[in-house]
C-alpha cells in the first residue's frame, strides 16, 4: 500500500440523533470513535503526517518522534505502523505499562519522562522528526467531512492543541456558511478564561482532569478569532454527561465527549428559550472499554471528589 493509500481519508464517521427537550432542536453526535484507532485524534495524527511529508520532513526511515500521551500517541503509531516508520513517543510521569502498551502493540516505542513539562524537550533531543502536534498544529479533514452530511448552526468540540476548533472555523469562514463554533472547556483549562479575557498567552498552571481536553496554558493551535463561544463546564458535569451518553448510545465513551454533550446541552436550552430551531452538533472525541474504569466508575468519582449525582439531575431536564 502506497503512503498516498495510508493517508487517505476514510469512511465519514456516522452523526448518532441525541434526545432533546426542545422542539425544533436537533442536537446530533458526530461519533470519532468510528476511526480505526477509535478516537478523534485520528484525523489530527493523519493531517500531521500528510503534512510532514508533503513538506519533506518525513522521507522513508524517518524516525517520527512525538512528545503527548493516550490516543494521541496510539493513532501516531497506527500511522507510523502502516508507512513503516520507526515511531517514539515521549510521555510525562513514571513508567506505566498500561499506558504503554497499545503503542508498544503497534510498534511504537514509549519512553517517560518527570516532569511532565519536560517531555517537549526530551523529545527534541531525540533524532528524527518532531511532529510537535502542539507547536504545529495541521487542519484535518472534519469540517469538509461534516458539512458534506449536515448544515448545523453551531458545532461544539472541546480543545486540546486547538486544532479542531480552528479547523472547523477557518473552514466555516472559507466557504461563507452561517454556523458557528463552541468549544467546551474543563476545570483548570486556560481557554475560556483567555478567550474571555482576550488574553492570547494566559495560563493557569493547572493540569485538567478530563483526559485529552484542557490545557494549563493557551495553546498555540487555538484560534479564538475563529471561536465564537467558549463554554465553561465543571469537571462532575463532564462525567455526568459522559455516564447518560453511554446510557443513551451505548458507547463508553471518554470524559471528554461528555464535556462537549454538556455545553451543546446548554446550547440547545438557549435556543429553546428563546424560540429558535436549528442544529446542534457535539464530537463524540473517543470510547473504548478502558472508560469503564475511568468515567463511568463510581469509584474513580469518587476519588477525584466529583458529585456526579447532582448535574445526573439537571441532564434529565435538559436530554430527552
Amino acid at each position: 500500500m502506497s503512503w498516498s493509500d495510508v493517508l487517505a481519508a476514510g469512511e465519514p464517521t456516522p452523526l448518532i440523533e441525541f434526545p432533546v427537550r426542545a422542539p425544533g432542536v436537533r442536537l446530533l453526535l458526530k461519533d470519532e470513535s468510528a476511526h480505526p484507532t477509535g478516537s478523534l485524534r485520528h484525523r489530527h495524527a493523519r493531517a500531521l503526517f500528510r503534512r510532514a511529508i508533503l513538506d519533506g520532513l518525513v522521507t522513508e526511515g524517518t524516525t517520527v518522534v512525538e512528545a503527548t500521551g493516550g490516543n494521541a500517541a496510539v493513532a501516531q503509531a497506527w500511522f507510523a505502523r502502516r508507512l513503516g516508520l520507526p515511531y517514539v513517543v515521549v510521555m510525562p510521569g513514571r513508567h506505566s505499562r498500561a499506558r504503554a502498551r497499545p503503542v508498544e502493540e503497534l510498534g511504537g516505542e514509549c519512553r517517560f519522562v518527570t516532569p511532565p513539562v519536560a517531555i517537549y524537550e526530551a523529545a527534541r533531543r531525540i533524532e528524527g522528526h518532531f511532529l510537535d502536534q502542539f507547536g504545529r498544529a495541521a487542519e484535518h479533514d472534519l469540517a469538509e467531512e461534516l458539512f458534506g452530511q449536515v448544515r448545523p448552526d453551531w458545532v461544539v468540540t472541546g480543545a486540546g492543541t486547538g486544532a479542531t476548533s480552528a479547523t472547523l472555523g477557518s473552514w466555516i469562514r472559507a466557504h461563507g456558511e452561517s454556523c458557528r463554533v463552541a468549544v467546551a472547556d474543563p476545570e483548570n483549562s486556560a481557554y475560556f478564561p483567555g478567550w474571555t479575557l482576550d488574553v492570547p498567552d494566559y495560563a493557569t498552571g493547572m493540569p485538567s482532569r478530563i483526559e485529552g481536553i484542557g490545557r494549563p496554558r493557551v495553546e498555540p493551535g487555538f484560534r479564538p478569532d475563529l471561536v465564537d463561544l467558549v463554554v465553561p463546564v465543571a469537571d462532575s458535569a463532564s462525567v455526568a454527561a459522559a455516564r447518560h451518553l453511554r446510557q443513551v448510545t451505548g458507547l463508553p465513551v471518554g470524559p471528554s465527549s461528555g464535556t462537549a454533550l454538556w455545553a451543546a446541552l446548554e446550547l440547545v436550552e438557549r435556543m429553546r428559550a428563546r424560540g429558535e430551531s436549528g442544529t446542534v452538533v457535539s464530537l463524540i472525541g473517543d470510547a473504548g472499554e478502558r472508560h469503564l474504569a475511568g468515567c463511568h466508575d463510581d469509584a474513580w468519582a469518587g476519588e477525584k471528589g466529583l458529585d456526579v449525582a447532582r448535574h445526573a439531575e439537571r441532564l434529565r431536564s435538559l436530554a430527552g
